[in-house]
Protein backbone atom coordinates (compact mmCIF):
# COMPACT_ATOMS: atom_id res chain seq x y z
CA UNK A 1 0.00 0.00 0.00
CA UNK A 2 1.18 3.58 -0.75
CA UNK A 3 2.12 5.53 2.22
CA UNK A 4 0.18 8.83 2.81
CA UNK A 5 2.08 11.98 1.71
CA UNK A 6 3.82 13.47 4.06
CA UNK A 7 1.97 16.67 3.34
CA UNK A 8 -1.17 15.15 3.20
CA UNK A 9 -1.07 13.27 7.17
CA UNK A 10 0.12 16.83 8.12
CA UNK A 11 -2.68 18.42 7.17
CA UNK A 12 -5.25 15.91 7.81
CA UNK A 13 -3.55 16.01 11.71
CA UNK A 14 -3.82 19.60 11.93
CA UNK A 15 -7.77 19.53 11.18
CA UNK A 16 -8.69 16.46 13.78
CA UNK A 17 -6.31 18.41 16.33
CA UNK A 18 -7.95 21.84 15.13
CA UNK A 19 -11.02 21.94 17.56
CA UNK A 20 -8.78 20.55 20.91
CA UNK A 21 -7.05 24.03 20.40
CA UNK A 22 -10.24 26.60 19.78
CA UNK A 23 -10.07 27.58 22.72
CA UNK A 24 -10.00 31.37 21.48
CA UNK A 25 -13.09 30.34 19.00
CA UNK A 26 -15.74 32.96 18.73
CA UNK A 27 -18.81 33.42 17.00
CA UNK A 28 -19.62 35.69 14.09
CA UNK A 29 -22.38 37.25 12.22
CA UNK A 30 -21.83 36.95 8.23
CA UNK A 31 -24.55 37.26 6.00
CA UNK A 32 -27.82 35.68 7.76
CA UNK A 33 -25.89 32.60 8.75
CA UNK A 34 -24.47 32.98 12.22
CA UNK A 35 -25.94 33.45 15.72
CA UNK A 36 -23.74 34.32 18.55
CA UNK A 37 -24.50 31.36 20.60
CA UNK A 38 -20.94 31.40 22.23
CA UNK A 39 -20.48 28.07 22.51
CA UNK A 40 -17.67 26.19 24.19
CA UNK A 41 -15.27 24.76 21.54
CA UNK A 42 -15.84 21.33 20.13
CA UNK A 43 -13.37 18.75 20.59
CA UNK A 44 -13.09 16.20 18.93
CA UNK A 45 -10.95 12.47 20.14
CA UNK A 46 -10.14 10.13 17.47
CA UNK A 47 -10.85 6.32 18.58
CA UNK A 48 -7.10 5.05 17.55
CA UNK A 49 -4.25 5.92 15.60
CA UNK A 50 -5.97 4.30 12.54
CA UNK A 51 -9.24 6.07 12.66
CA UNK A 52 -11.75 8.78 12.57
CA UNK A 53 -14.77 9.33 14.34
CA UNK A 54 -17.95 9.25 11.97
CA UNK A 55 -21.35 9.47 12.12
CA UNK A 56 -22.04 5.62 10.89
CA UNK A 57 -18.50 4.79 13.05
CA UNK A 58 -15.24 4.67 12.47
CA UNK A 59 -13.32 5.55 8.89
CA UNK A 60 -10.80 3.03 8.33
CA UNK A 61 -7.45 3.98 7.46
CA UNK A 62 -8.23 2.68 4.10
CA UNK A 63 -10.63 5.57 3.18
CA UNK A 64 -8.07 8.14 3.80
CA UNK A 65 -5.75 6.37 1.36
CA UNK A 66 -8.51 6.58 -1.16
CA UNK A 67 -8.37 10.13 -0.54
CA UNK A 68 -4.70 10.29 -0.92
CA UNK A 69 -4.62 8.44 -3.80
CA UNK A 70 -7.10 11.24 -5.50
CA UNK A 71 -4.60 13.81 -4.28
CA UNK A 72 -1.70 11.95 -5.75
CA UNK A 73 -3.74 11.66 -8.92
CA UNK A 74 -4.80 15.32 -9.13
CA UNK A 75 -1.46 16.82 -8.21
CA UNK A 76 0.38 14.88 -10.76
CA UNK A 77 -1.54 14.57 -13.94
CA UNK A 78 -3.50 17.68 -13.87
CA UNK A 79 -3.33 19.75 -16.40
CA UNK A 80 -1.71 22.62 -14.43
CA UNK A 81 0.29 22.68 -11.45
CA UNK A 82 -1.17 22.87 -8.36
CA UNK A 83 -0.15 23.37 -4.63
CA UNK A 84 -0.44 20.88 -2.29
CA UNK A 85 -1.74 23.15 0.37
CA UNK A 86 -4.34 24.53 -2.41
CA UNK A 87 -5.31 21.29 -3.46
CA UNK A 88 -5.82 20.35 -0.02
CA UNK A 89 -7.72 23.95 1.11
CA UNK A 90 -10.11 22.66 -2.07
CA UNK A 91 -10.84 19.30 -0.44
CA UNK A 92 -11.64 21.35 2.75
CA UNK A 93 -13.87 23.70 1.25
CA UNK A 94 -16.01 20.42 -0.13
CA UNK A 95 -16.29 18.73 2.65
CA UNK A 96 -17.96 21.86 4.73
CA UNK A 97 -20.34 23.12 1.51
CA UNK A 98 -21.16 18.90 1.80
CA UNK A 99 -22.74 19.87 5.07
CA UNK A 100 -25.28 22.23 4.50
CA UNK A 101 -25.19 26.01 2.92
CA UNK A 102 -24.19 27.70 6.33
CA UNK A 103 -21.14 25.72 7.31
CA UNK A 104 -17.68 27.16 5.66
CA UNK A 105 -14.08 26.84 5.27
CA UNK A 106 -12.51 30.80 5.97
CA UNK A 107 -9.31 31.35 4.82
CA UNK A 108 -7.58 34.90 6.41
CA UNK A 109 -9.24 36.88 4.06
CA UNK A 110 -12.38 35.35 4.43
CA UNK A 111 -12.23 35.95 8.27
CA UNK A 112 -11.44 39.17 7.98
CA UNK A 113 -14.02 40.19 5.94
CA UNK A 114 -16.57 38.50 8.61
CA UNK A 115 -15.31 40.31 11.22
CA UNK A 116 -15.24 43.73 9.47
CA UNK A 117 -19.09 42.93 8.68
CA UNK A 118 -19.89 42.37 12.16
CA UNK A 119 -18.33 45.73 13.15
CA UNK A 120 -20.98 47.60 11.42
CA UNK A 121 -18.77 48.88 8.60
CA UNK A 122 -17.81 48.19 5.37
CA UNK A 123 -17.60 48.97 1.43
CA UNK A 124 -19.40 47.20 -0.74
CA UNK A 125 -22.92 46.92 -2.05
CA UNK A 126 -25.19 46.60 1.34
CA UNK A 127 -26.78 43.22 0.33
CA UNK A 128 -27.28 40.04 2.08
CA UNK A 129 -27.18 36.97 0.03
CA UNK A 130 -28.05 33.57 0.34
CA UNK A 131 -27.61 30.44 -2.12
CA UNK A 132 -30.55 29.31 -4.63
CA UNK A 133 -29.61 26.64 -7.00
CA UNK A 134 -26.63 27.25 -9.01
CA UNK A 135 -27.48 30.82 -8.57
CA UNK A 136 -27.05 33.94 -5.65
CA UNK A 137 -30.23 35.34 -3.89
CA UNK A 138 -30.13 38.50 -2.43
CA UNK A 139 -31.76 37.66 0.97
CA UNK A 140 -31.98 41.29 2.15
CA UNK A 141 -30.69 44.77 1.32
CA UNK A 142 -29.42 46.84 4.12
CA UNK A 143 -31.31 50.18 4.72
CA UNK A 144 -29.92 53.18 3.45
CA UNK A 145 -27.76 50.85 0.61
CA UNK A 146 -26.25 51.48 -2.42
CA UNK A 147 -28.47 48.21 -3.32
CA UNK A 148 -31.84 49.94 -1.77
CA UNK A 149 -30.94 52.98 -3.63
CA UNK A 150 -30.23 50.76 -7.17
CA UNK A 151 -33.60 49.19 -5.94
CA UNK A 152 -32.57 45.77 -5.72
CA UNK A 153 -35.02 43.87 -3.98
CA UNK A 154 -35.06 40.74 -1.35
CA UNK A 155 -35.70 37.76 -3.45
CA UNK A 156 -33.90 38.88 -6.30
CA UNK A 157 -31.78 36.78 -7.94
CA UNK A 158 -27.70 37.63 -9.12
CA UNK A 159 -27.52 36.28 -13.17
CA UNK A 160 -24.38 37.92 -13.48
CA UNK A 161 -21.84 40.46 -12.21
CA UNK A 162 -20.40 42.58 -14.51
CA UNK A 163 -21.18 40.47 -17.10
CA UNK A 164 -19.66 37.15 -15.29
CA UNK A 165 -21.99 34.47 -14.60
CA UNK A 166 -22.78 33.67 -11.20
CA UNK A 167 -23.62 30.25 -12.00
CA UNK A 168 -21.89 27.24 -9.82
CA UNK A 169 -20.31 30.66 -8.11
CA UNK A 170 -19.18 30.03 -4.57
CA UNK A 171 -20.84 32.69 -1.74
CA UNK A 172 -17.26 33.76 -0.67
CA UNK A 173 -16.13 34.17 -4.70
CA UNK A 174 -19.55 35.99 -5.53
CA UNK A 175 -18.55 38.45 -2.10
CA UNK A 176 -15.11 39.04 -3.79
CA UNK A 177 -16.36 40.34 -6.65
CA UNK A 178 -19.12 43.14 -4.93
CA UNK A 179 -16.22 44.30 -2.97
CA UNK A 180 -14.13 46.95 -4.46
CA UNK A 181 -13.21 50.94 -3.44
CA UNK A 182 -15.88 53.39 -2.61
CA UNK A 183 -17.39 54.89 -5.84
CA UNK A 184 -16.80 52.24 -8.19
CA UNK A 185 -19.72 51.25 -10.20
CA UNK A 186 -20.79 46.97 -10.65
CA UNK A 187 -23.16 46.27 -13.08
CA UNK A 188 -26.17 43.26 -11.84
CA UNK A 189 -27.79 41.04 -14.17
CA UNK A 190 -31.49 40.58 -11.81
CA UNK A 191 -33.60 37.92 -12.41
CA UNK A 192 -37.19 39.28 -10.33
CA UNK A 193 -40.38 37.36 -9.97
CA UNK A 194 -42.82 38.94 -12.11
CA UNK A 195 -40.15 40.22 -14.81
CA UNK A 196 -40.52 39.07 -18.00
CA UNK A 197 -36.92 39.43 -18.83
CA UNK A 198 -33.64 39.93 -17.05
CA UNK A 199 -32.96 43.41 -14.90
CA UNK A 200 -29.75 44.97 -15.73
CA UNK A 201 -28.99 47.21 -12.39
CA UNK A 202 -25.98 49.19 -11.99
CA UNK A 203 -25.01 49.58 -8.28
CA UNK A 204 -22.32 52.12 -7.11
CA UNK A 205 -20.35 50.63 -3.91
CA UNK A 206 -20.33 52.68 -0.78
CA UNK A 207 -19.05 52.27 2.60
CA UNK A 208 -21.73 50.29 4.30
CA UNK A 209 -22.76 51.46 8.15
CA UNK A 210 -25.67 50.05 8.86
CA UNK A 211 -27.87 51.68 11.58
CA UNK A 212 -29.35 49.03 13.28
CA UNK A 213 -32.47 50.75 14.72
CA UNK A 214 -34.72 53.57 13.87
CA UNK A 215 -38.03 54.48 15.56
CA UNK A 216 -40.75 57.42 14.80
CA UNK A 217 -44.52 57.68 15.63
CA UNK A 218 -46.59 56.49 13.10
CA UNK A 219 -49.55 58.59 14.60
CA UNK A 220 -50.79 59.63 18.25
CA UNK A 221 -50.15 56.87 20.69
CA UNK A 222 -48.96 54.56 18.10
CA UNK A 223 -44.88 53.81 17.69
CA UNK A 224 -42.99 52.43 15.20
CA UNK A 225 -39.54 50.56 15.45
CA UNK A 226 -37.18 49.59 12.71
CA UNK A 227 -34.86 46.98 13.46
CA UNK A 228 -32.43 46.63 10.38
CA UNK A 229 -30.22 43.98 11.77
CA UNK A 230 -28.88 42.61 15.07
CA UNK A 231 -25.76 43.66 16.13
CA UNK A 232 -24.08 43.52 19.98
CA UNK A 233 -25.33 46.65 20.96
CA UNK A 234 -28.81 46.14 19.22
CA UNK A 235 -30.86 45.74 22.59
CA UNK A 236 -29.58 48.85 23.94
CA UNK A 237 -30.35 50.71 21.15
CA UNK A 238 -33.78 49.39 21.39
CA UNK A 239 -34.03 50.59 24.16
CA UNK A 240 -33.19 54.70 24.28
CA UNK A 241 -35.02 54.12 20.45
CA UNK A 242 -38.41 52.89 23.08
CA UNK A 243 -37.29 56.29 25.58
CA UNK A 244 -37.80 58.69 22.54
CA UNK A 245 -40.84 57.39 21.41
CA UNK A 246 -42.22 57.66 25.37
CA UNK A 247 -40.65 61.35 25.44
CA UNK A 248 -43.54 62.06 22.61
CA UNK A 249 -46.36 60.63 24.81
CA UNK A 250 -48.34 57.77 26.09
CA UNK A 251 -47.72 54.20 23.68
CA UNK A 252 -51.14 52.55 23.05
CA UNK A 253 -49.20 50.23 20.78
CA UNK A 254 -45.88 49.29 18.98
CA UNK A 255 -44.90 48.34 15.59
CA UNK A 256 -41.72 46.04 15.28
CA UNK A 257 -40.60 46.00 11.66
CA UNK A 258 -38.35 42.83 10.84
CA UNK A 259 -38.60 43.04 7.22
CA UNK A 260 -35.86 42.15 4.95
CA UNK A 261 -34.37 41.78 8.85
CA UNK A 262 -31.39 39.08 8.19
CA UNK A 263 -30.43 38.42 11.67
CA UNK A 264 -27.02 38.71 13.18
CA UNK A 265 -26.21 37.89 17.16
CA UNK A 266 -28.40 35.74 19.03
CA UNK A 267 -27.87 37.95 22.50
CA UNK A 268 -29.19 40.70 20.84
CA UNK A 269 -32.30 39.16 19.76
CA UNK A 270 -32.75 38.18 23.34
CA UNK A 271 -32.43 41.13 24.76
CA UNK A 272 -34.75 42.79 22.08
CA UNK A 273 -37.49 40.34 23.19
CA UNK A 274 -36.48 40.71 26.87
CA UNK A 275 -38.15 44.08 26.52
CA UNK A 276 -41.30 43.75 26.05
CA UNK A 277 -41.97 40.18 27.82
CA UNK A 278 -41.72 39.46 31.85
CA UNK A 279 -39.60 36.66 32.56
CA UNK A 280 -40.02 33.23 30.39
CA UNK A 281 -38.18 31.35 28.51
CA UNK A 282 -37.18 33.07 24.82
CA UNK A 283 -35.58 30.83 23.05
CA UNK A 284 -33.07 27.90 23.74
CA UNK A 285 -30.53 25.80 21.14
CA UNK A 286 -29.51 22.39 20.79
CA UNK A 287 -26.71 20.15 19.20
CA UNK A 288 -24.34 17.07 19.19
CA UNK A 289 -22.18 18.60 21.43
CA UNK A 290 -23.10 19.51 25.55
CA UNK A 291 -21.66 22.68 25.08
CA UNK A 292 -24.03 23.55 22.23
CA UNK A 293 -27.01 23.16 24.59
CA UNK A 294 -27.91 26.70 25.90
CA UNK A 295 -31.32 28.43 27.08
CA UNK A 296 -31.88 32.27 27.28
CA UNK A 297 -34.45 33.79 29.37
CA UNK A 298 -36.07 37.23 29.59
CA UNK A 299 -35.79 39.34 33.04
CA UNK A 300 -38.82 40.91 34.91
CA UNK A 301 -40.42 44.06 33.42
CA UNK A 302 -42.32 44.73 30.06
CA UNK A 303 -41.06 47.90 28.79
CA UNK A 304 -44.66 48.60 27.10
CA UNK A 305 -46.55 47.70 30.25
CA UNK A 306 -48.86 45.18 28.28
CA UNK A 307 -49.57 47.73 25.04
CA UNK A 308 -50.34 45.47 22.40
CA UNK A 309 -47.81 44.97 19.90
CA UNK A 310 -47.29 43.92 15.79
CA UNK A 311 -44.22 42.21 14.60
CA UNK A 312 -43.71 42.77 10.76
CA UNK A 313 -41.92 39.70 9.08
CA UNK A 314 -41.45 38.56 5.40
CA UNK A 315 -39.48 36.16 3.66
CA UNK A 316 -36.28 38.65 4.16
CA UNK A 317 -36.47 38.43 7.91
CA UNK A 318 -34.02 35.04 8.58
CA UNK A 319 -32.27 33.80 11.68
CA UNK A 320 -32.26 36.34 14.99
CA UNK A 321 -35.02 38.27 14.03
CA UNK A 322 -37.11 34.84 14.05
CA UNK A 323 -36.48 34.39 17.54
CA UNK A 324 -37.56 37.77 18.43
CA UNK A 325 -40.64 36.87 15.99
CA UNK A 326 -41.36 32.97 17.46
CA UNK A 327 -40.65 34.26 21.00
CA UNK A 328 -43.74 37.00 20.95
CA UNK A 329 -45.34 34.35 19.34
CA UNK A 330 -45.16 31.93 21.33
CA UNK A 331 -45.71 33.71 24.53
CA UNK A 332 -48.76 35.65 23.23
CA UNK A 333 -47.49 39.17 23.85
CA UNK A 334 -47.28 39.90 19.76
CA UNK A 335 -49.67 39.52 17.11
CA UNK A 336 -47.07 38.03 14.15
CA UNK A 337 -48.11 39.67 10.43
CA UNK A 338 -46.61 39.66 6.53
CA UNK A 339 -45.83 36.60 4.93
CA UNK A 340 -43.77 33.40 6.37
CA UNK A 341 -40.27 34.21 7.14
CA UNK A 342 -36.76 32.89 5.71
CA UNK A 343 -36.62 29.36 7.93
CA UNK A 344 -32.91 29.79 9.37
CA UNK A 345 -32.80 28.56 12.81
CA UNK A 346 -29.10 26.57 13.03
CA UNK A 347 -26.18 28.53 15.22
CA UNK A 348 -22.67 28.50 13.40
CA UNK A 349 -19.29 28.96 15.66
CA UNK A 350 -16.25 29.41 14.47
CA UNK A 351 -12.84 27.68 15.31
CA UNK A 352 -9.61 28.29 14.20
CA UNK A 353 -7.64 25.14 12.99
CA UNK A 354 -4.36 27.74 12.29
CA UNK A 355 -3.30 31.29 12.82
CA UNK A 356 -4.87 32.15 9.63
CA UNK A 357 -7.53 29.76 8.84
CA UNK A 358 -10.91 28.87 10.77
CA UNK A 359 -13.98 26.73 10.05
CA UNK A 360 -17.38 28.11 10.34
CA UNK A 361 -19.35 25.03 11.44
CA UNK A 362 -23.27 24.50 11.90
CA UNK A 363 -23.32 23.35 15.41
CA UNK A 364 -26.68 23.49 17.08
CA UNK A 365 -30.49 24.35 16.30
CA UNK A 366 -32.51 26.82 18.26
CA UNK A 367 -35.72 26.81 19.45
CA UNK A 368 -38.96 28.73 20.34
CA UNK A 369 -40.54 28.57 23.90
CA UNK A 370 -42.72 26.35 22.33
CA UNK A 371 -40.57 24.35 21.22
CA UNK A 372 -40.31 25.00 17.61
CA UNK A 373 -37.71 24.17 15.44
CA UNK A 374 -38.17 26.73 12.44
CA UNK A 375 -35.02 25.55 10.52
CA UNK A 376 -36.49 25.63 6.54
CA UNK A 377 -39.81 26.36 7.51
CA UNK A 378 -40.16 29.69 9.12
CA UNK A 379 -42.12 31.80 10.94
CA UNK A 380 -45.88 31.73 9.82
CA UNK A 381 -47.82 34.99 10.50
CA UNK A 382 -50.83 34.91 12.69
CA UNK A 383 -52.10 37.37 9.78
CA UNK A 384 -50.88 36.94 6.55
CA UNK A 385 -50.63 40.60 4.55
CA UNK A 386 -48.81 40.13 1.43
CA UNK A 387 -46.67 43.33 0.25
CA UNK A 388 -49.09 45.07 -2.65
CA UNK A 389 -49.83 48.32 -4.27
CA UNK A 390 -53.10 49.23 -3.07
CA UNK A 391 -55.55 51.67 -4.63
CA UNK A 392 -59.27 52.37 -3.81
CA UNK A 393 -62.10 51.41 -5.73
CA UNK A 394 -64.32 53.80 -3.96
CA UNK A 395 -65.08 56.72 -6.28
CA UNK A 396 -66.21 60.46 -5.41
CA UNK A 397 -70.28 59.67 -3.52
CA UNK A 398 -72.34 62.47 -2.41
CA UNK A 399 -72.93 62.50 1.09
CA UNK A 400 -75.48 64.34 3.05
CA UNK A 401 -73.26 67.05 3.69
CA UNK A 402 -73.80 67.59 -0.27
CA UNK A 403 -77.37 67.77 -0.46
CA UNK A 404 -78.79 71.16 -0.70
CA UNK A 405 -79.92 72.58 2.12
CA UNK A 406 -78.56 70.13 4.59
CA UNK A 407 -78.22 70.99 8.54
CA UNK A 408 -75.19 71.76 9.99
CA UNK A 409 -73.36 69.72 12.22
CA UNK A 410 -73.88 70.48 16.17
CA UNK A 411 -70.10 69.46 16.89
CA UNK A 412 -67.72 72.15 17.31
CA UNK A 413 -65.44 70.09 15.38
CA UNK A 414 -63.66 70.65 12.09
CA UNK A 415 -65.05 69.21 9.63
CA UNK A 416 -62.43 69.04 7.53
CA UNK A 417 -60.59 66.34 10.09
CA UNK A 418 -61.72 63.45 8.91
CA UNK A 419 -60.44 64.32 5.43
CA UNK A 420 -57.49 65.24 6.77
CA UNK A 421 -57.44 61.77 8.51
CA UNK A 422 -58.45 59.79 5.31
CA UNK A 423 -55.77 61.04 3.43
CA UNK A 424 -53.04 60.74 5.79
CA UNK A 425 -53.60 56.69 6.14
CA UNK A 426 -54.80 56.50 2.72
CA UNK A 427 -51.29 57.95 1.76
CA UNK A 428 -50.10 55.28 3.74
CA UNK A 429 -51.55 52.17 2.59
CA UNK A 430 -50.67 53.20 -0.65
CA UNK A 431 -47.09 53.34 -0.02
CA UNK A 432 -46.39 50.36 2.63
CA UNK A 433 -49.98 48.37 2.85
CA UNK A 434 -48.13 45.85 5.42
CA UNK A 435 -46.93 49.04 7.53
CA UNK A 436 -51.14 50.30 7.40
CA UNK A 437 -52.37 47.11 8.38
CA UNK A 438 -50.40 46.58 11.31
CA UNK A 439 -51.22 50.15 12.62
CA UNK A 440 -54.84 49.75 11.31
CA UNK A 441 -54.87 46.57 13.67
CA UNK A 442 -53.00 48.40 16.75
CA UNK A 443 -55.77 51.12 16.50
CA UNK A 444 -58.65 48.60 16.48
CA UNK A 445 -58.04 46.81 19.13
CA UNK A 446 -57.12 49.58 21.49
CA UNK A 447 -61.02 50.68 20.29
CA UNK A 448 -62.48 47.74 22.24
CA UNK A 449 -60.70 48.47 25.46
CA UNK A 450 -62.44 50.28 28.01
CA UNK A 451 -62.61 53.66 28.00
CA UNK A 452 -63.93 57.09 30.01
CA UNK A 453 -66.90 58.32 27.78
CA UNK A 454 -65.24 61.55 27.59
CA UNK A 455 -62.25 60.25 26.03
CA UNK A 456 -62.41 60.65 22.37
CA UNK A 457 -61.51 57.47 20.07
CA UNK A 458 -58.42 57.44 18.56
CA UNK A 459 -58.23 59.55 15.60
CA UNK A 460 -55.62 60.37 13.33
CA UNK A 461 -54.75 64.37 12.77
CA UNK A 462 -51.15 63.91 11.97
CA UNK A 463 -48.76 64.56 9.70
CA UNK A 464 -48.54 61.69 6.88
CA UNK A 465 -46.47 59.24 7.94
CA UNK A 466 -43.23 58.22 5.50
CA UNK A 467 -43.18 54.90 4.41
CA UNK A 468 -40.40 52.73 4.89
Amino acid sequence: MRSLPFVVITMLVAVLAASTHAQDAQPVEPTPEAIDSSPEPLETQPDSEETLPAEGGALPLAELQTFADVFHQIRSGYVEEIADSELFEFAVRGMLEGLDPHSAYLTQEDYSDLQTTTEGEFSGLGIEIGRRGSYIEIIAPIDGSPAVAAGLQAGDVILKLDGESVKGMTIDEAVQLMRGPIGTPIDLEIGRRGASEPLEITVIRDAIKVASVRSRMLSPHYGYLRIAQFGRPTGEEASAALDKLFAEGELKGLVIDLRNNPGGVLGASVAVSDLFMDNGLVVYTKGRHPNSRERFEATAGDRLAGAPIVVLINGGSASASEIVAGALQDVGRAVIMGTRSFGKGSVQTVLPVSETRAVKLTTARYFTPAGRSIQAEGIVPDIVVERARVTSMEGRQIKESDLKGSLDSSTEANPQDAGAESESLANLRENDNQLYEALTLLRGVNLLLPRNPTEPADSDTSATPTAE
